[in-house]
């Protein structure tokens, strides 16, 4: 069959790649000049090297992920540093895990974590036995905040709501507790190295969007970048895209984009329009600065509050890139630019020593996710016979991560089927 991708994307590109092994015919659309989406390369470098959008990073659990990494040339173990999951403070408090069989490993964890008290420690041990018996399950209306009523606040800070908001990108009273049990049940209870941090060493184009469009276009799928498509229109036995005809179509763009396309289409499509247009979204900003003596260590916990809006800190001089350059994480950013900035430098002056730090860009996506809030109704993957779509924001298990991203992908390949 002939398939148009509309989107490239980690979710896009994972369709399309997926797609062609399935020795369909496949056009991948994207309106940017960059592959990537949400997680991509951007027009700006330092020392050299590229800048990105955001500084993401992966878990061992992503192994749909790492698997289609490899499927188009890029060797993870290469391209990621992987450490066992760490959410030590610089002052030497939180938790780290070491290298055993879970749950040893988060059993380990617990027991030598810096700063806890037994109470800590033993209102952690008793929640997480909790929800093991339940299966790691909950009310769909329960938040993160509710499921974690009996915890310390001292776990609250330094595990529970580091976790939430890196994962989630919501506020722990707003997020979704099915959610947030469902990404602790596969990085922390599922297989060796799932919880393990998986820092990017390149830029995230060279991770993995340009290795997929080299992959394609070896293959034969047709690839329009920088064209944005305009017209959608059902016709006799498929769809057309512009002036082309196709016999299945993904919409693999942004919520926002595919039910703008939708509606200028005339598509009959009420309650998957709904349903997209309900969500909401949180932002993310990423601040780089350079002028920073080393870290401790390449990633970073920072205590997070009034004031002092980042979360973590991302030494790229250890990944890859230029010698004092930080990357500094505020996620559910609200705040102005400005004022971010400022707040964050001081930040880092009193909680890494770091004092002679200048800020060389700073990069906001203002809807980087979705709000993943409970109880949330998200679109469903079909829209209309022979359209479908893909993209982190569908119905499914997992927030708005790479990982989902793929997985929504990799659902909309299968949806087309095999080749004949």
């Amino acid at each position: 069959m002939k398939i148009a991708v509309i989107g490239a994307g980690w979710a896009g590109l994972a369709c399309a790649v997926e797609t062609a092994r399935a020795a369909h015919r496949v056009t991948l659309f994207e309106a940017a000049r960059q592959p990537g989406g949400r997680a991509r390369r951007i027009d700006a470098s330092h020392g050299g090297a590229a800048l990105d959008n955001g500084q993401h990073i992966l878990i061992g659990a992503y192994r749909d992920t790492l698997a289609l990494m490899r499927a188009v040339g890029v060797e993870p173990d290469t391209a990621l540093l992987r450490q066992p999951l760490s959410l030590r403070f610089a002052d030497g408090g939180g938790l780290a895990l070491p290298k055993l069989q879970p749950p040893l490993d988060l059993l380990a964890g617990i027991a030598l974590a810096r700063g806890w008290t037994w109470a800590d420690k033993g209102s952690l041990l008793r929640t997480a036995l909790r929800w093991r018996r339940a299966g790691f399950r909950c009310a769909p209306e329960a938040t993160v905040a509710t499921l974690c009523a009996g915890l310390t606040p001292r776990v609250m800070q330094e595990l529970i709501e580091p976790l939430c908001v890196s994962a989630l990108n919501t506020a722990v009273a707003d997020s979704s507790g099915t959610v947030f049990l469902r990404v602790l049940h596969d990085a922390l209870f599922g297989a060796r190295g799932g919880a393990d941090l998986l820092l990017p060493r390149c830029d995230l184009g060279a991770l993995f969007p340009d290795a997929a469009l080299r992959w394609l276009a070896v293959r034969g799928a047709t690839l329009r970048l920088g064209r944005r498509v305009a017209s959608l229109a059902r016709v006799d036995g498929g769809w057309r895209v512009e002036d082309e005809l196709f016999d299945r179509v993904v919409i693999a763009g942004a919520p926002w984009d595919a039910a703008r396309l939708l509606r200028a289409a005339g598509v009959d499509a009420p309650d998957w329009l709904a349903a997209t247009e309900a969500l909401r979204f949180e932002a993310i900003a990423t601040l780089y600065a350079d002028g920073a003596s080393a870290l401790a260590a390449p990633m970073m916990a920072l205590r997070s509050g009034p004031g002092a809006p980042a979360q973590f800190a991302f030494d790229r001089g250890q990944l890859g890139g230029p010698h004092g350059l930080l990357a500094l994480v505020v996620s559910a950013s609200d705040q102005p630019r400005e004022l971010l900035a400022g707040q964050v430098l001081a930040q880092a002056a009193a909680q890494l020593g770091q004092t002679r730090l200048r800020i060389v860009q700073t990069v906001v996506e203002k809807r980087a996710t979705f709000a993943c809030t409970p109880g949330l109704a998200r679109p469903a993957m079909q829209i209309a016979p022979g359209l479908a779509a893909c993209g982190d924001y569908l119905d499914g298990p997992y927030p708005a991560t790479l990982e989902g991203a793929v997985r929504s992908g990799l659902d909309a390949a299968q949806w087309i089927g095999p080749c004949g």
